[in-house]
């Protein structure tokens, strides 16, 4: 059984929002120590005692984000009646067109149309003038960009990665299940609690395979997605052709996201969207020790002078020297140290042909996630 199919049952008082109070080694420890019980359910007395809709009961503390390409503003916020800690995401409905409208409309309805722990769930939901409330759990941790930023600059642990990516394809294989696509798979859309549970955000990005009571194999729905989601998005979404894509796509974003989660970067930042579209389509798959789909940086680069990777059981060239992914260890240009499983899982999600890439529900059954827990740390 993985980690993340069980949490400890107790809360963790969160005393303070910013988590300079703790140590990178603290928290890491936390998010991937073995518990000893099963995960329950978030506490039902918070979920239906916070559904007040008088913003007078909700106290902003600060703002810790931001999101819907800029729009909405996401605070930490107390429920003065209970005293819960609570995070709400404010946006000013006049700013949104139409299609940034009905985006929010499907986010609402899909939060209280979606059922499980790896899904973000909103309590409650309400309009102050032209302003939208969304009230939802405060997820102490924030995102895994956050936890990025703050504590793993140079990349998560293997460890890590794997209870992180585990909740989160957990997550994607109960949406592709009731036939929806997410679209926006990334660090910043995956949110980890004080008690350490994975939940997928970014509900508004979603789109439905079910049309006219029927379940398509493929949609040919291409929205204008802003730049900055498009070094997650897949060849097939990039190219915007007659051959459409499908929950597949979800899948190509889970490698980018592991490679976000392990370099401490996000590939092809610094691309263009044709130069990107290219380097997708150029095969064969490329692995997290491909510096060349990285930001470029002086201090990266004095870390690891050129190489890359063209795929499993091939030869990986770093500043330390060439490895190959059959060794028992790799490093990567920040002196990490990665297993083949991993790399497996990668470029098993990063083929370029959508049929060759695992569906979510084979992908929570990769040798990856078996692996035991501290082999890597």
């Amino acid at each position: 059984m993985s980690l993340l199919d069980c949490f400890c049952t107790s809360r963790t008082q969160v005393e303070s929002l910013r988590p300079e109070k703790q140590s990178e080694t603290s928290i890491h420890q936390y998010l991937v120590d073995e518990p000893t019980l099963s995960w329950s359910p978030p506490s039902t007395r918070a979920s239906e005692v916070v559904c007040s809709t008088n913003v007078s009961h909700y106290e902003l503390q600060v703002e810790i984000g931001r999101g819907f390409d800029n729009l909405t503003s996401v605070h930490l916020a107390r429920h003065t009646p209970t005293g819960t800690l609570v995070t709400i995401k404010i946006t000013n409905l006049e700013n949104c067109n139409e299609e940034r409208l009905k985006a929010l409309q499907k986010a609402v309805i899909l939060s209280h149309f979606f059922r499980h722990p790896n899904i973000t769930t909103y309590w409650t939901v309400f309009t102050v003038g032209s302003w939208l409330w969304v009230i939802s759990p405060f997820m102490a941790y924030g995102s895994a960009s956050q936890l990025l930023r703050t504590y793993f600059p140079e990349g998560m642990s293997e460890t890590l990665i794997r209870n992180i990516l585990f909740g989160a394809v957990r997550g994607l294989n109960y949406l592709h299940q009731n036939g929806y696509i997410h679209r926006s798979i990334k660090a910043s859309h995956i949110l980890i609690s004080g008690d350490g549970l994975v939940t997928l955000s970014g509900l508004s990005h979603l789109h439905s395979l079910v049309k006219h009571g029927q379940r398509h194999t493929a949609v040919y729905d291409f929205p204008q997605f802003s730049t900055s989601v498009q070094p997650w998005l897949s060849p097939e979404l990039l190219r915007q052709d007659l051959h459409g894509y499908n929950v597949k796509s979800d899948i190509y974003s889970v490698g980018i996201t592991a490679c976000e989660l392990a370099s401490g970067q996000v590939p092809f930042q610094d691309m263009h969207r044709t130069q990107m579209l290219l380097q997708k389509l150029k095969g064969p798959p490329y692995s997290p020790l491909d510096i060349s789909i990285f930001p470029q940086s002086e201090s990266r680069m004095k870390n690891s002078r050129s190489g890359v990777d063209s795929g499993i059981g091939e030869s990986v060239l770093v500043s330390s020297g060439t490895h190959t992914v059959n060794s028992d260890r790799l490093h990567t240009p920040s002196s990490k140290t990665f297993s083949p499983a991993f790399f497996s899982l990668v470029q098993l999600c990063l083929q370029q042909d959508p049929e060759k890439r695992p569906s979510a529900s084979s992908l929570l059954s990769h040798v990856f996630f078996k692996q035991p827990y501290f082999e890597f740390l």
